[in-house]
């Protein structure tokens, strides 16, 4: 079983910066794509970013330009660096691993970003 562990929230005022990580039990290599999501307070979970099949990177229109996803792969890590943020970047944010398109991917707990006007 695979353990993801994510970390990094926090508060932080309007146009601050987070990174947050996420840590796997296991070689992220192993992994064909990982993602994170986030889940706003009363909202349904929605994808953030994606690195997919042969690095290709994926950014939601919300926050292209403004975060930025990269892996540590001797620290078995990855990231999420997160600037300008806004307020409507207020959400539990997730990561997730997936290495067998026919099966549901790996999911963290998530932790929580509130951002403060």
């Amino acid at each position: 079983q695979v353990q993801l562990v994510e970390s990094g929230g926090g508060l932080v005022q309007a146009g601050g910066s987070l990174r947050l990580s996420c840590a796997a039990s296991r070689s992220i290599d192993s992994f064909t794509v990982m993602e994170w999501y986030r889940q706003p307070p009363g909202q349904q979970r929605e994808l953030v970013a994606t690195r997919g099949y042969g690095g290709s990177i994926y950014y939601a229109v919300s926050v292209r330009g403004r975060f930025t996803i990269s892996e540590d792969n001797a620290k078995n890590t990855m990231y999420l660096q997160m600037n300008s943020l806004k307020r409507e970047d207020t959400a539990v944010y997730y990561c997730t691993a997936s290495d067998d398109p026919d099966a549901r991917p790996f999911w963290g707990r998530g932790t929580q970003v509130t951002v403060s006007s």
